[in-house]
């Protein structure tokens, strides 16, 4: 089971995230975080935008409210997500 926990607004999300990928997609849960792959190299920080977007994109949220709270340079990521619930979080991604 993914481990959510709220902050000051926010939920944090630990993501899996596999670089250069074949598509951008959600894939599922993954020992304990989100695996989610994209087709963006980890250089410059165009993998962490594009896993911002995904994660965006399967919460119908902003691209603003999804960003990267730790792990910047590392494949486990936690991502914090503002304006939604723990419950809203789950619910959204089907967990």
């Amino acid at each position: 089971m993914i481990e959510l926990s709220e902050q000051a607004g926010g939920v944090r999300l630990p993501v899996k995230v596999v670089p250069r990928a074949s598509r951008d997609r959600v894939v599922g849960e993954l020992k304990g975080a989100l695996k989610v792959t994209v087709a963006a190299a980890p250089e410059a920080g165009a993998a962490n935008r594009a896993v911002c977007r995904v994660v965006a994109e399967a919460l119908d949220v902003r691209p603003q409210q999804v960003r990267v709270d730790s792990g910047h340079a590392a494949p486990r990521k936690v991502l914090r997500i503002e304006g939604l619930s723990v419950s809203e979080v789950r619910r959204r991604l089907g967990l």
